[in-house]
Formats: structure tokens, C-alpha cells, sequence
């Protein structure tokens, strides 16, 4: 199978308004959306209804429930990309005991002949806010590249500046490297590197075990460092408006 499951560790290091790290560890599946009715089958997981774990397409693209790559498809059609698209996959925190946050989904997108030709960032925020960036990357084995901020993510951080990317192809091991920057000095950074583990019952069953609760953690965790910052002194900034459009295709930003 092209799906896979990741276990690693994520890391973030905010620089402003002042210095504060946090680490923990999880595990990501990568999903190849072809292979969601194969995947059903494996005892633990699900597609589209309750188990220890499962993948829900109202979670992702439009959150409304529908088909996830003809929703890709469509936008990628309103940015003028009118490629035959091959494999799909999504490296994704899935549902835990029907409980799903996830604040990152990365999808990698392939051509007819196999070669990953884009990337797409889904960001979803703790407010139910969702917005995403479609990129397209050259036939190399590490990405790098940059996309304004449009949405608003942590209360500490206004709407602006950029974020630049360095990201690898889902191989053996995965790193993704995002450095945040606003007056043109970065202000967080976070990494994930995870390895990859076949997608089976036993190592599903395996993560659950040495990552309990993975998703209640994850916002525990969100809200138990904001805390943190509020007593530090950051300032808290209200929820803005969300973007209007579901995606954005941004222009290049310099290195």
C-alpha cells in the first residue's frame, strides 16, 4: 500500500514576542484516498464511521462530507491547473475514539506518471476556522518554498508576515521544517520528522499504546501553552474574520 503511518516528534520554538518550546511525540497516517475502501478493512480503522481510529471526509476540503478528490480536482481547476491528477495522499492525525484535531493536513499531489508536482497546506485553527494553500513543487526529493499568512491561528500572533516551508517527499523517514516570520525576522519555528511504519492493525494498535488520547492531547496541549503565554505577558489578539476563499494559490516568496 502507498499508505503508510508516521511516528516522530513534533517540535515549536516561538521567538516573539518572547522564547518558548514545546515538544511532544505522535504518529500521522498517510492516507492515499484511493485507498480508503482497503483501508476499511484493517480491524481498528474506519472510513466514515466510528472506531478506535478513523478518517472522515467532512474533516477535510469543504468539511462538507463530499468527495475529496473531486473537490481537489475543482479547485485545482479554478486555479487554472487542468493536469490529469495521479495519487492523492494525505498525511493526517486522524480521529481518535471519534475525536478529530488536527492543525496541519498536508497533501501531496501526483501527476499521471507518478511524479509529485504539488503540495497542499490544510491549516485549521482551534475556532473551527479552516483555510488552505496550493503549491506547485519541482520533481525534487526536498521542497522548499513560502506563502503569506491568511488566517488567524494563535491569539499571540496577528494576521501577516509569511511562512516558509522546507518539506520532503513522504519516503522511509518524513521532515517538514516551517519557519513563521513577521517584519522580516522569523517569530516561531516548527519541525516534524516521523519514520515510516507499514499501515497494519498490530502498528495502529501500537501507536494508540505509545501516543494515548492523541487528539485530546494535541488540544489540551494548544490550550495548556497558551496559558503559558498569557502568563508570560504575550497579548491576546481576537479572532478576526476568516478568508473568504477555501484556497489560496499564493505568489513566490523570496528565501
Amino acid at each position: 500500500m502507498r499508505s503508510a503511518i508516521y511516528e516522530g516528534t513534533v517540535t515549536h520554538m516561538r521567538w516573539k514576542p518572547m522564547q518558548h518550546r514545546l515538544q511532544f511525540g505522535l504518529f500521522s497516517l498517510l492516507v492515499d484516498i484511493d485507498e480508503l475502501p482497503r483501508l476499511s478493512r484493517i480491524p481498528f480503522f474506519s472510513h466514515n464511521r466510528k472506531n478506535l481510529i478513523s478518517f472522515y471526509d467532512r474533516d477535510h476540503g469543504p468539511r462538507d462530507g463530499s468527495d475529496l478528490r473531486q473537490w481537489i480536482t475543482a479547485e485545482m481547476e479554478t486555479a487554472g491547473i487542468e493536469d490529469p491528477l495521479g495519487a492523492i495522499r494525505m498525511l493526517v492525525i486522524p480521529r481518535i475514539l471519534g475525536y478529530q484535531f488536527n492543525p496541519l493536513t498536508v497533501w501531496f499531489i501526483e501527476d499521471k506518471t507518478a511524479t509529485l508536482r504539488w503540495v497542499l497546506y490544510e491549516i485549521h485553527n482551534t475556532f473551527g476556522d479552516a483555510h488552505s494553500h496550493l503549491l506547485e513543487v519541482a520533481d525534487e526529493r526536498v521542497h522548499e518554498h513560502g506563502f503569506a499568512k491568511e488566517m488567524h491561528v494563535s491569539p499571540f500572533f496577528a494576521v501577516e508576515g509569511d511562512y516558509w516551508v522546507r518539506i520532503g517527499s513522504p519516503e522511509d523517514r518524513f521532515t517538514m521544517a516551517i519557519e513563521y516570520r513577521t517584519e522580516g525576522t522569523r517569530a516561531m519555528t516548527a519541525t516534524l520528522r516521523g519514520n515510516r511504519l507499514p499501515l497494519t492493525a498490530s502498528n495502529l494498535l501500537g501507536a494508540v499504546v505509545r501516543y494515548p488520547l492523541l487528539t485530546f492531547r494535541v488540544m489540551a496541549a494548544i490550550h495548556w501553552e497558551a496559558a503559558k503565554l498569557w502568563a508570560k505577558g504575550a497579548v491576546f489578539r481576537r479572532r478576526p474574520a476568516p478568508p473568504v476563499d477555501a484556497v489560496s494559490i499564493p505568489t513566490k516568496i523570496a528565501a
